[in-house]
């Protein structure tokens, strides 16, 4: 989106650093002036701009959360498309392959591990009759010790299963149900609303991202002309290495929770883990995407499995997660996106608290790389920019 090539490059490089091409022994280019803010502009004007911009924020509120998703989406795929235009394709054709591949790539994904994970599906769809009589049992069970005990409980009726009263609950609140589905049926609508007018957004982006990336450059104070001092190419850099941060953190959460329910299942802590450790794993992993109820979501399959089979298996899967959730948010994200996005882990956590309390679960997963975006301004604004001292007096008291 940027359009970093667009922006030729002059001879000079910057301070500390000798142009291409010449000597050991040649002089560093000065690099280029810090621009100066008046006083009068820091107690007039930058006040009343952050005032503007939390209004319009406040007011444009879903608009512009969808276009922050757009941005953020563009920019992962502008280096892409800046890739595919050196074959002397178009911009818009290179837009159009970039989608084309990446939603091929998501149906090879899918395809490569659909195999594994629907034979553990198949089997687990095979053995549900067989986990319900088990439930069943341990109901009984229960039921039979809490009597003998005095305490007088009825878990199962005479004649009755679980699946059968589970139906029986079914039909008597199907009123519900339909009121329900209805309600979650407009929020589906307005869901795939929101998507599409992402991907829109997102293409007209890539379309003109050469066009914004010039734009923005003539907004911001001149760098040095090298791609370490152009401002769209670090923020471009940033949001890279927060698609990187992102994939390794799923992968190393994923594969963690399934070799540890594979290992529960080797142990006989839970012998299904065996089994169901690919699928698991996976669905873990995918759901770390999503931040806060992913992790939740992701262990909800194993552990409901294990009620079936022993509640004490149960406790000890759900303790598992309960230790890997809390290893990935007190070790492994920090470290993770502390490192690639080059903030401090505390910030990380602060980050994705804000946004989960601003705009929800989109906004918790914006908010590592708006915020990876702020610190490559504001450091790019340090760099360039100075604010015009208050006290010029030679004593330097008030």
């Amino acid at each position: 989106m940027t359009g970093v090539s667009e922006k030729p490059l002059p001879a000079s490089a910057p301070s500390g650093h000798a142009p291409e091409g010449a000597g050991p022994g040649a002089p560093a280019p000065e690099p280029p002036p810090r621009v100066v803010i008046p006083r009068w502009i820091q107690l007039v004007l930058l006040p009343m701009s952050m005032l503007a911009l939390y209004v319009l924020a406040r007011a444009a509120g879903k608009v512009l959360l969808l276009f922050l998703v757009a941005a953020i989406i563009a920019l992962i795929l502008n280096p892409v498309v800046a890739f595919v235009e050196r074959s002397r394709l178009s911009r818009g054709l290179a837009v159009l392959s970039v989608y084309l591949a990446f939603f091929l790539a998501l149906v090879g994904i899918g395809f490569l591990l659909a195999n594994p994970i629907s034979n553990q599906v198949a089997a687990f769809s095979e053995n549900v009759p067989h986990l319900l009589h088990q439930a069943n049992a341990k109901l009984a069970e229960l039921q039979t010790t809490l009597n003998n005990n005095g305490v007088h409980v009825q878990f199962i009726k005479q004649g009755e299963t679980a699946l059968q009263t589970l139906g029986d609950k079914v039909v008597k609140g199907s009123s519900s149900i339909v009121s329900f589905g209805g309600g979650l049926l407009t929020e589906v609508v307005k869901a795939g609303f929101d998507v599409l007018l992402v991907f829109v957004l997102s293409v007209y982006m890539l379309l003109y991202g050469p066009g914004i990336g010039r734009l923005i450059r003539r907004g911001m104070p001149e760098g040095d002309g090298t791609p370490g001092d152009d401002y769209p190419h670090l923020v471009q850099t940033a949001v890279a290495r927060y698609v990187g941060g992102q994939l390794l953190f799923s992968i190393v959460m994923g594969t963690t929770a399934g070799l540890a329910l594979y290992i529960f299942g080797v142990l006989g802590i839970f012998p299904d883990g065996e089994k169901y450790a690919v699928v698991f794993g996976v669905f873990f992993g995918v759901m770390e995407l999503v931040p806060y109820l992913g992790p939740i979501i992701g262990a909800l399959p194993p552990v409901l499995l294990a009620l079936f089979t022993d509640p004490i298996s149960a406790l000890w899967v759900a303790l598992l997660f309960v230790g890997l959730q809390q290893l990935e948010g007190h070790f492994v994200a920090p470290q993770i996106f502390g490192h690639t996005l080059r903030i401090n882990p505390l910030l990380v956590i602060f980050a994705l608290l804000v946004g989960l309390q601003v705009q929800g679960i989109i906004g918790a997963l914006i908010a590592l790389p708006v915020v990876a975006i702020l610190r490559e301004t504001t450091v790019y604004l340090g760099r360039h920019v100075v604010l015009e001292p208050w006290d010029n007096r030679p004593d330097g008291l008030l």
